[in-house]
Parts: structure tokens; sequence; C-alpha cells
């Protein structure tokens, strides 16, 4: 299960948090300075996942922005890493080349794709057309 996910740029601000387990603010907020910390002074020649607490975190870098998954120990990394892209597949696709700007102008489309992709922290949908046929749909609506 994905316990949180976590965008956050080069300079550590989070663009992006969505939390499936319940955490108080304080709490949140050590958690990504750390997780921020671990993740931009690792080398690049290591792997993508790290240990943290009592859970295991996979990340991708796309040009500026990292992309940080939380997930129990016992989940696929690699499920977690193609599900990465997945999502950055989807935000490409709705976007067309998506930068941190749109993360920070169009939040609430961001969460709604994250949303259609995620449910409760599981896998929902895999298909990319599908959720960019759901968007444009939803965005007929507004």
């Amino acid at each position: 299960m994905i316990r949180f996910i976590l965008l956050q740029n080069r300079q550590g601000k989070t663009r992006l948090s969505k939390w499936y387990v319940p955490f108080n603010a304080v709490e949140k907020f050590k958690i990504e300075s750390e997780i921020h910390r671990a993740v931009v002074t690792r080398d690049p020649r290591n792997t993508n996942f790290l240990e943290y607490r009592s859970y295991k975190i996979i990340y991708r870098r796309y040009a500026g922005m990292f992309f940080i998954f939380c997930v129990d120990m016992n989940d696929n990394e690699l499920g977690i890493l193609e599900l990465i892209h997945l999502f950055v597949e989807v935000l490409d696709g709705y976007f067309g080349n998506v930068c941190e700007l749109d993360l920070v102008f169009h939040f609430d489309k961001v969460y709604r794709i994250l949303d259609e992709l995620l449910l409760a922290g599981e896998v929902s949908e895999t298909s990319t057309s599908k959720i960019i046929a759901i968007m444009k749909s939803v965005d007929k609506m507004d």
C-alpha cells in the first residue's frame, strides 16, 4: 500500500502531497524535510529505493522534480517505479509537456489525475488514455 506521495523540487518545496495514512502537520513537515534531504544528497548512481523508518521510499527525478512514493516494505519497487512513470505520462498527456508551474497553478487537476490513478493508496486505473479521457470529459462539464 502507498502511504504517501510527495512531489518536491530540488530546493525542497513540496508541490504536491497526498497522504493515505494520518499524520499531524508537524510530523508531515518533518517527514517531508527528512525525505528531501535523503533523496537530494543521494548519489545518482545508487538505486532509487531507500529505507525510511519501517517503510520504503521509491523516487524518480524528472527534470527538476522528485516524484517520491512511500510504500510498505513488501511492495514491489519496480512496480512503483512504473507507477511513477505512468503518473508522469498521464500528466504529460494531459498538460502537454508538464512542468513545475502546471503542478503549482493546476494543483486541483493534478490531484484529480492522482485520484483517478489511485484509490486509498492502491492502484485503481492503469490506462493513460482512459484517465486523460475522463479528465477531458470533466473539463467539458466545468
